[in-house]
């Protein structure tokens, strides 16, 4: 090649390099991660390729200098990016309380099942089927109802509101003079206290930025997948010696202790950074942080936000995308049979053999312990495998992260699930030792977590617009796939054995499994390309 080539080949590069850089110096930053759903450049190195100099100059680092953020950060105090980790964690925190107020309401029913089959003329039966399993059932439609508001009013004032609606129905339990205001009461509770477990991933992705966001989530999906156990455990002993009602009773004063924590402390989170120019505050001080928290606030930047319409039937337009409906469909079967473990332990626990142990309730409560541990573990566990996939996943593709690199963790939890289901299942055939029941129910307990987790920060990284939809769904989804199985998995147990009924589920979660994680994982880029929202 002549010099005279060379020459001009550089010039054509060079001019090549600054078009592209041109074309970069007109993105909105702070809504650029929402508009290359599921691929986040992290590296600043690879930024400066990617974006051109006079672009990368002007994104904003984490502490260390190692990663870039998104959402990107304004200059405002008031945006949640650029609060204090003392503040941040606090509202972490309440969020996590507020998020196991579902669950643990609907697990005293656990706690109280024969005591309330006895008080009121019934079979435990009857009750799983009339108030835990359509307590169950009517979470996930609660969610799906309060993102629909949050889209339009904010996180806080739907928290606020929907946490006093689920205390009174939960007061209304306590004191329920019939198995049919009883059943009513859990209903209600069941459908207005599971707003939390929509709020908080709103709240994980407006406070903390991409490279951090999974470790939060791990904190608050741990609250409420441990939840449903903790109120089993802890009423347990309380029902084995009183009645009933104490345990509906003090699940009423933690109730009215997260509510007033929210009251005192949680703030709204909700940042429109994505409008240019960005809305001020309407008021100040007091009168914002009280009209924040009764919604009025809300009702004042309704018009920067997106229609009722549009709210209404966002989750509808997010749940038939292909690489969110397939991980949907396996969270839900995944997450449901461990819901139907955790309302038919009771029953195989307590019954008289051939079908049960004829466990004594204090013996019952002390089995709970069980998953309680197994989810710190897998807490623990994914804390730091979610951030060793996600750092591997950026070195290898040149500091670009994509979001399916977040299901390998999916790999991790399978085998524990298998593993677990079949002991769990042989121990109740085989009437094993409890040692059998704790190893095999703490395995199945350890995958959920780890797999939850991962599903939450896949979908999340896929439809980074869309927290609320997301979680909603996936909410919706295990609420779905569980609510019914205690219908079946018990009688199935008394005709065929518990070994084949957790058997076969077991074979049902590693089928999706293997139909569904893979192909999403070769075909996600395109996917996310071709059906992700804008």
């Amino acid at each position: 090649m002549s010099l005279t080539e060379e020459k001009r080949d550089m010039e054509k590069t060079g001019s090549a390099d600054q078009n592209s850089s041109e074309e970069h110096e007109d993105i909105n930053l702070y809504s650029f991660h929402e508009q290359n759903a599921g691929r986040l450049v992290i590296d600043p190195a690879e930024a400066k390729i990617e974006f051109g100099e006079a672009v990368a100059a002007r994104l904003k680092l984490s502490r260390d200098g190692t990663k870039v953020l998104w959402p990107q950060p304004t200059d405002s105090p008031d945006d949640p990016q650029n609060w204090s980790d003392r503040r941040k964690f606090a509202l972490l925190v309440i969020v996590t309380l507020a998020a196991i107020v579902p669950d643990f309401d609907s697990g005293i029913g656990i706690a109280s099942i024969f005591k309330l089959a006895q008080q009121f003329n019934t079979t435990t039966d009857e009750i799983n089927n009339l108030t835990s399993n359509w307590s169950i059932f009517l979470l996930g439609w609660g969610g799906l109802t309060a993102v629909m508001a949050i889209r339009r009013l904010g996180r806080l004032p739907v928290l606020f509101w929907s946490q006093l609606l689920a205390l009174g129905f939960l007061v209304g339990c306590t004191f329920a003079p019939n198995l049919k205001t009883f059943t009513a009461m859990r209903c209600l509770n069941g459908f207005f206290a599971t707003a939390p477990q929509v709020t908080g991933l709103y709240v994980v992705t407006d406070l903390y930025p991409f490279h951090l966001q999974a470790r939060m989530i791990n904190v608050w999906t741990m609250g409420f997948i441990i939840s449903p156990f903790l109120s089993p455990f802890a009423f347990g002993f309380l029902v084995a010696r009183t009645t009933w009602r104490w345990a509906y009773g003090i699940g009423s004063i933690y109730g009215a202790i997260v509510l007033g924590l929210i009251v005192l402390f949680m703030e709204e989170t909700m940042y429109d950074r994505t409008i240019d120019p960005i809305p001020a505050r309407p008021t100040t001080g007091f009168r914002y942080r009280f009209e924040s928290l009764i919604g009025l606030t809300g009702l004042k930047m309704q018009k920067y936000r997106i229609s009722w319409t549009e709210a209404v039937f966002s989750p509808f337009n997010v749940v038939w995308r292909p690489h969110i409906l397939g991980v949907l469909v396996f969270e839900a079967l995944l997450f449901g049979f461990s819901i139907g473990i955790n309302v038919t332990n009771a029953v195989f626990l307590g019954s008289p053999p051939p079908l049960g142990f004829a466990w004594s309730q204090f013996a019952i409560a002390g089995g709970y312990g069980t998953p309680i541990v197994a989810v710190i573990i897998g807490e623990l566990t994914g804390r730091y495998m979610n951030d060793f996939i996600m750092n591997t996943s950026i070195r290898r593709n040149k500091g670009v992260f994509e979001a399916e690199s977040r299901l390998w963790a999916c790999y991790v939890a399978i085998p524990l699930y298998i593993c677990g289901f079949i002991v769990l299942g042989a121990s109740f055939q085989k009437h094993l030792s409890p040692g059998a029941i704790v190893m095999g129910w703490g395995l199945a307990e350890v995958a959920v977590m780890i797999n939850t987790v991962a599903v939450y920060a896949y979908c999340n990284d896929a439809f980074p617009k869309h927290q609320g939809e997301v979680s909603a769904l996936i909410n919706l989804a295990r609420t779905l796939g569980g609510f019914a199985v205690a219908f079946f998995q018990v009688p199935w147990a008394s005709k065929h054995g518990a070994l084949q009924v957790f058997g076969v589920e077991a074979a049902i979660v590693v089928g999706l499994f293997l139909l569904i994680i893979p192909a999403i994982q070769i075909k996600g880029r395109t996917l996310r390309k071709n059906f992700s929202l804008h």
